[in-house]
């Protein structure tokens, strides 16, 4: 039977497999050869093999012997070696217990100098602190306060003294050894502080000295004062005192001297009570009458050059007195007010400032003790202006005065200084009232103002009308005025006179408070105007009159100001000039192209109402059109003529003869277009109309071209 896989142990077949990998077993399985005999070959083989390798071993036995020698003396040396590092190794054990103690010594030996060291700084600065050196003292006594070695060891001194406090509360023994030198020291260093700091305020009080060189000088040793603060309050209280004392009257006297011989600069012709807006204008002086006309009071209206003051001339040098006595000199009121109070503003700044740097003040304090030094000259010029706005009849002096105080007051705030915050706004308080009273009079006067009992009547501008005009371009060239100007730089009234600056008033408060006043006498004058109309018994003349007068503020005004356009809203005048000059403009044509004006306005009434009836007169059409192109140039040229003599403003003729032109296109234009329509479209008279293009061609050659 034969045998399957199945009945062989495993380890059997593993066997074969074996012998089955090898690649002689599988060359001769290939081949076919007898196991058996292949078997008993390689028997054979191995035995030859084996013979050979015992006569190899035999042939070698002497060097098998001397390697064993060789073999047995390595290890002896080996074994000597492995005990030879051993030993090593035990060595090498100890000594990195050694370095490890080592280090822990070094660890105790640096910690101990740390500690010494910061002990000994500690020590060292402690007695540096308590020790007074003979610098310190050969200084203190003997050198000047100005120089810098008394400075430095001023400095020194008063950090021992603080030093010394703060060990005397930890109960410091060591402090009682220096107390008793340093407290010496200290008072003869108060004693020359204060003889130099007394010296410096004394000085003050010589007449035409440079007060500002000493203080200069006194910032220069700021820290006497902070060193008699710390350590003598009441030394230091002596000081603030005697210079409060002396630079309040200082100020004083210099300020009331300064404004009493300012004053005598002003002008001798001053406004009075009756100069008002609505005066009637004399026609001569009485020879009884020292009393100025207005002709010799140019600048009661107008602002002229006066604008420079819150312009150009807003932070010029002050106005010397003897210089402009000297010269012959005279100024406005405004130019006085300016140059007291822009001493006023740069005293003011530098005694602020300096107050606060020298007796290290801030806030309420540094006001408090401004208030003091300056509190008297403040008085002095709030009284004396009081009395002068009491009688003052000056508007535009008041005006530009309200001005000069909005805007010093905001390059105070550029500089950082509050310190005269309550002063202007009391100036201002002071002004405003005043102001108001004088602008409500003007309107008083327009108010009660009879026309026929001025001199001169007729269709001209009316001298009201040329105060009026000048008066509101004066206050609104140096007003802002917000929403109603955007970015207008005021300029003089007259072409001669410097421009203005651009107003920096941030809030337009003035054009707030100013508007209601000037409203009201804007309807004043509105009023007065119809009055005056009223006394010419033609309705002609009375539109040109209300035309003239209504066109003076706004030329005024354009001629003054760049963004005329937005201020003239203030005036209000430009829709009541627009409604005369139309209605003027009908009247003109009604004389002049009667028959056109009077056709045009039947046929289109009748066509509207649906009667055309009356309409068919071909014989009136034919007449209407007839007469046009016969007599329009004539009549065009003579209606030039009577405009140009009614309206001497060149700007008020142009405006009113191109309106007066432009309305004759538009009557020949519907003229046109009338006979388009049913009742005249058939008539013959149509064919002769003129065209239109060359209508306008011949209107823009009248056109004037200045």
């Amino acid at each position: 039977m034969e045998a399957t896989a199945d009945q062989f142990p495993e380890r059997v077949l593993d066997h074969i497999e074996e012998n089955l990998a090898d690649d002689e077993v599988r060359q001769a399985l290939q081949s076919g050869v007898d196991l058996r005999d292949y078997s008993r070959q390689v028997e054979s083989q191995l035995d030859a093999a084996q013979a050979l390798s015992i006569q190899d071993y035999l042939g070698q036995a002497v060097n098998i012997a001397r390697l064993h020698r060789q073999i047995k003396d390595c290890d002896s040396v080996l074994e000597r070696m492995e005990a030879m590092l051993c030993e090593f190794q035990s060595d090498l054990g100890n000594m990195s217990q050694e370095i490890q103690q080592l280090q822990q010594e070094s660890v105790r030996m640096n910690v101990k100098l740390k500690n010494r060291q910061a002990v000994r700084g500690e020590l060292s600065q402690f007695v540096d602190e308590m020790v007074v050196p003979e610098q310190m003292i050969s200084h203190i006594l003997d050198t000047p306060v100005t120089e810098r070695q008394f400075l430095e060891q001023l400095h020194e001194l008063n950090h021992k003294i603080n030093f010394v406090k703060e060990q005397s509360y930890k109960e410091a023994r060591s402090c009682a050894d220096v107390r008793d030198i340093l407290e010496k020291l200290k008072l003869k260093a108060i004693s020359k502080i204060r003889d130099f700091l007394m010296q410096k305020i004394y000085s003050f009080r010589k007449p035409m000295t440079n007060y500002q060189n000493a203080q200069n000088t006194m910032l220069k040793y700021r820290f006497f004062n902070e060193f008699l603060i710390n350590n003598e309050r009441h030394v230091a209280k002596e000081v603030s005192d005697e210079y409060l004392d002396t630079t309040s009257k200082m100020y004083y006297s210099y300020f009331k001297e300064y404004q009493s011989r300012l004053m005598k600069l002003q002008f001798n012709i001053l406004a009075d009570r009756d100069d008002v807006m609505g005066m009637e204008e004399p026609t001569r002086r009485s020879l009884f009458s020292s009393r100025q006309t207005l002709r010799n009071k140019a600048t009661v209206f107008s602002l002229g050059s006066r604008g420079a003051v819150v312009g150009a001339d807003l932070e010029a040098p002050i106005i010397i007195p003897h210089a402009a006595q000297a010269s012959d000199q005279k100024f406005t009121f405004e130019s006085l007010f300016r140059s007291l109070h822009y001493a006023l503003l740069d005293n003011s700044c530098r005694e602020y400032l300096f107050l606060c740097d020298f007796f290290v003040l801030s806030g309420n304090q540094a006001l408090n003790m401004f208030n003091l030094v300056m509190g008297k000259t403040l008085s002095l010029f709030h009284k004396a202006l009081e009395a002068y706005f009491s009688d003052c009849h000056d508007a535009i002096a008041l005006y530009l005065c309200i001005q000069v105080v909005a805007k010093f007051k905001a390059i105070m705030h550029r500089r950082q200084v509050p310190a005269l915050d309550s002063y202007w706004t009391l100036m201002s308080d002071l002004i405003w009232p005043r102001f108001t009273q004088l602008v409500q009079s003007h309107t008083l006067s327009v108010a009660r103002s009879d026309p026929s009992k001025f001199s001169h009547l007729d269709t001209r501008p009316h001298p009201v009308l040329r105060r009026y005009a000048e008066f509101i371009c004066a206050l609104l060239s140096v007003t802002d005025l917000g929403s109603g100007a955007t970015g207008a730089a005021p300029a003089a009234a007259s072409a001669a006179a410097p421009a203005a600056a651009p107003p920096v008033l941030a809030s337009g408060e003035e054009a707030s408070r100013l508007r209601p006043l000037l409203g009201e006498l804007r309807d004043a004058v509105d009023a007065f105007l119809q009055r005056l109309a009223r006394e010419f018994p033609h309705s002609r003349e009375r539109l040109i009159c209300l035309i003239n007068n209504y066109d003076i503020p706004l030329t005024v005004l354009s001629e003054a100001l760049p963004d005329e356009a937005a201020l003239a809203g203030w005036l209000g005048f430009r829709e009541p000039l627009a409604r005369r000059v139309a209605e003027f403009v009908e009247e003109l044509l009604c004389q002049e192209f009667g028959l056109l004006v009077n056709f045009v306005r039947d046929a289109e009434s009748g066509l509207e109402r649906g009667v055309t009836g009356h309409l068919a007169d071909e014989a009136r059409v034919a007449q209407v059109v007839r007469d046009f192109n016969a007599n329009w140039k004539a009549n065009s040229e003579r209606m030039n003529q009577q405009i140009m003599a009614s309206f001497t403003n060149l700007r008020n003729f142009t405006e009113v003869f191109q309106t007066a032109l432009s309305q004759l296109v538009q009557y020949y234009t519907r003229l046109g277009k009338l006979m388009a329509q049913p009742p005249f479209r058939s008539m013959a008279c149509r064919n002769e109309l003129i065209n239109i293009h060359n209508i306008m061609v011949e209107v823009k050659k009248l056109k004037p071209t200045f």
